[in-house]
């Protein structure tokens, strides 16, 4: 229902990458992304991008620093009520297509 997600992204993949990755990961889960990000120059060499980010299993983010190269706690109110809603009216989980593959889950039984 919630993933959590830190990270160290460098700038130039946290810039490319970060937010359109975490969104895509909270719709294709339909889950809630809280996702914490070390943020800085660490040293000569490294610099991490930032930017902690709360999304929904809609993929709407839902909570941010407001300056994101700042350390700090992001916030956000979690509605499981709406997590349920969203799995209820698109069930992914009855999708699968259990011809094209085997399972080897015990979540497949």
């Amino acid at each position: 229902e919630i993933l959590t997600m830190p990270s160290a992204f460098t700038r130039p993949t946290g810039e490319a990458h970060w937010e359109v990755l975490l969104r895509a990961r909270a719709i294709e889960t339909q889950c809630f992304v809280v996702a914490a990000a070390q943020t800085g120059q660490h040293n000569e060499k490294r610099a991490s991008y930032g930017h902690a980010i709360i999304i929904n299993p809609w993929g709407k983010v839902i909570g941010k620093l407001d300056d994101p190269n700042s350390t700090g706690i992001a916030v956000a109110e979690i509605d499981l009520n709406e997590l349920r809603k969203i799995r209820q009216n698109m069930p992914l989980d009855k999708h699968r297509r259990y011809d094209l593959y085997q399972c080897k889950s015990p979540a497949c039984e």
